[in-house]
């Protein structure tokens, strides 16, 4: 198989763990007697320091031209302390998934048994979650009108969705659930939003449509509180852009870290592939990094974009393997975790590669 990869490292640990993916995607090639062809563009913080535009013309030219992206993330200290500052590492993120039409961000939350004790919740209540989250990815507070008025000291923000954007998204996660254990869990805040109140109604319509999809709707603030309280009740989630982005980091904390974590962003042309961590400039360039979610986001570019499960089942196998040998980096090390051995960003994705190799043996071309 030949595809086109464009690699977007992005700005802060985004550079180190999407290195450690490409590394993961060049043995997979050749493993298996594929050919990857790669580019690189810039996003963010850095490509504002370039030319003053957070996604210049000639990188989202390259992501249109392309099989697949692997990004890492975008953000700044410089934008967190000044919110005055009109142009912002985060605008070509939200552009860019507007320009691709990626309007599906889905987020699965599988914990690795070996990680049990790196979560700061009870082990009995982990054992067995596992969520597939769909979060919407290009409407709500995100894509509304914004902006101030009354000299300044009143600020808006327009919570807006259209029929056609919950239908969509609706669709594919009932179609997930079929695949899985047949329950939908929509999030909404209804009692008090008209937006939610149409999400509602649409997800409803939709929902009959899968007469063997158990669906069910639930309040954020409810689903936020059972999301730790038993996360086994969940199965597929469907919610709203701001609504998912808060559950999904919050959920986080079943896998033990924001570092194991995986995502896609799909639309109905190109998808990219990405860690839902930030790009935690409080330990760039110090060599801790977890890359195992830049990893697994290979895993996802692999079997969702390419339609290669075996390769992308072996790449999740050997991050099992990796763990269940007691490799950790240090944000999924704690001092309930016993015989492990703590390693850098550079060395976990080695012991990745070497998994695949030895996993697997090579094929011809």
């Amino acid at each position: 198989m030949k595809k086109k990869i464009v690699i977007l490292p992005g700005d802060g640990i985004g550079k180190e763990v999407t290195t450690e993916g490409k590394r993961v995607l060049e043995k997979i090639a050749e493993v298996f007697g594929h050919e990857f062809e790669f580019d690189e563009a810039t996003i963010g913080h850095d490509a504002i320091e370039a030319s003053g535009n957070p996604l210049p013309d000639e990188t989202l030219a390259k992501l249109k031209n392309c099989d697949a992206i692997l990004f890492g993330a975008v953000g700044h200290p410089k934008y967190d302390n000044d919110p005055t500052l009109k142009v912002r590492p985060e605008q070509g993120l939200l552009k860019m998934r507007k320009e691709l039409g990626l309007y599906a961000n889905l987020r699965p939350i599988k914990l690795f048994d070996e990680l049990l004790e790196a979560s700061s919740i009870k082990p009995e209540i982990l054992k067995g979650s596992d969520i597939l989250f769909f979060r919407e990815l290009t409407g709500d507070v995100y894509f509304g009108e914004k902006g101030r008025k009354d000299d300044g000291n009143t600020a808006f923000d327009l919570m807006i969705y259209q029929r056609y954007e919950v239908e969509r998204i609706a669709h594919k996660a009932f179609q997930a659930a079929r695949t899985r254990r047949k329950k939908v869990t929509s999030v909404d805040k209804a009692n008090v939003l008209e937006s939610s109140r149409l999400w509602r109604e649409v997800v409803q319509e939709i929902g009959k449509q899968y007469p063997d999809v158990e669906l069910e709707h639930q309040f954020i603030d409810a689903a936020a509180m059972k999301l730790i309280q038993n996360p086994r009740s969940f199965d597929v989630v469907v919610t709203g852009n701001l609504f998912g982005d808060i559950l999904t980091d919050e959920a986080s904390q079943i896998a033990g870290s924001m570092g194991m974590l995986a995502s896609a962003s799909v639309g109905d042309t190109v998808g990219l592939y990405e860690p839902i961590h930030g790009s935690a400039h409080d330990i760039t360039g110090k060599g801790i990094a977890n890359p195992l979610a830049s990893i697994l986001s290979v895993a996802l570019l692999l079997d969702i974009s390419f339609g290669l499960k075996e390769e992308s089942d072996l790449v999740i196998k050997a991050v099992e393997q990796t763990l269940k040998q007691g490799y950790r980096t240090t944000d999924i090390a704690n001092d309930k975790t016993s015989k492990v051995k703590i390693l850098d960003t550079q060395q976990m994705g080695a012991i990745i590669v070497n998994h695949i190799a030895t996993i697997h043996e090579p094929v011809s071309k």
